[in-house]
């Protein structure tokens, strides 16, 4: 897939010589914070529903965070969070897809609610789908399997996968929202060999939740078997080619009037 320092560099490119202000990382996770706390802002403020990923980013970052920025812990879902506050820049990077994990069925509404967030310019990067439709080549199948394997292993761990959305999805629902889109583009995807075993792991590391043992047992020789053949299709085809990451962004279509977080 493209590195994420690639669809960085891209929102970079699309920002030009517009400053920065205050930036809200909506679903913050440590490579967000990072690029984000390079740049020249104002403000900081991240958002994330995982006290886990909290503790990661603040690992990451916490030693570069100046006094008025903030790494919150909070739901989309809850209406009080960041209420009355705008920020020049709003990040959503692949936020859509992890709402589901937090917020089920709540996509619809998402960009809804962080439209009064945003007083300059919304940036939402994506995923589209790849664990249904078609797979016209073995790299394709192969992608397709991972990502279901994986999915299958969290459900029967009692756990909720991330739900993608496509890039025509999210535009639709962005212009519902009150946006008007300024760029939308996508980037074909590469997965490397970190990411088959990254993907194949996650599975992996949930079968100790199962309570069938031998429903266990044997996802995890399907897992090492598909590990085994989607390694060997990356070396003789220099990665998994198949679908597509994109950055979307958007303006409000009758701007907020001003006023900074915090």
């Amino acid at each position: 897939m493209p590195s994420t320092l690639g669809l960085f560099a891209h929102i970079e490119t699309l920002h030009g010589d517009r400053p920065w202000g205050s930036v809200l990382d909506a679903g913050t996770g440590v490579n967000s914070a990072d690029w984000l706390l390079s740049l020249p802002t104002e403000q900081w403020t991240g958002v994330t529903a995982a006290q886990g990923h909290a503790t990661q980013v603040r690992d990451a970052v916490g030693g570069r965070l100046r006094p008025d920025d903030r790494l919150l812990l909070g739901n989309w879902m809850d209406r009080t969070l960041l209420q009355g506050e705008t920020f020049d820049v709003v990040l959503a990077d692949y936020l859509l897809g992890a709402v589901e994990g937090f917020g089920p069925y709540f996509q619809n509404d998402l960009f809804r609610r962080l439209r009064p967030l945003v007083g300059g310019v919304l940036y939402v990067t994506g995923l589209d789908p790849y664990v249904v439709g078609n797979a016209p080549t073995p790299a394709a199948r192969l992608v397709r399997e991972i990502g279901r394997m994986r999915d299958v292993c969290l459900l029967l761990a009692d756990e909720t996968p991330y739900r993608e959305y496509p890039a025509e999805w999210t535009t639709a629902r962005l212009e519902e929202a009150g946006f008007r889109i300024t760029s939308a583009r996508r980037f074909a995807n590469r997965y490397r060999p970190r990411w088959i075993d990254n993907q194949l792991n996650m599975g992996l590391r949930r079968l100790a939740k199962i309570p069938d043992r031998s429903l266990a047992d044997a996802l995890a020789g399907r897992i090492e078997a598909l590990r085994v053949d989607a390694h060997a299709v990356a070396r003789a085809e220099n990665g998994l080619a198949h679908g597509h990451d994109y950055v979307i962004s958007a303006e409000p279509a009758i701007p907020c009037r001003l006023r900074r977080g915090r």
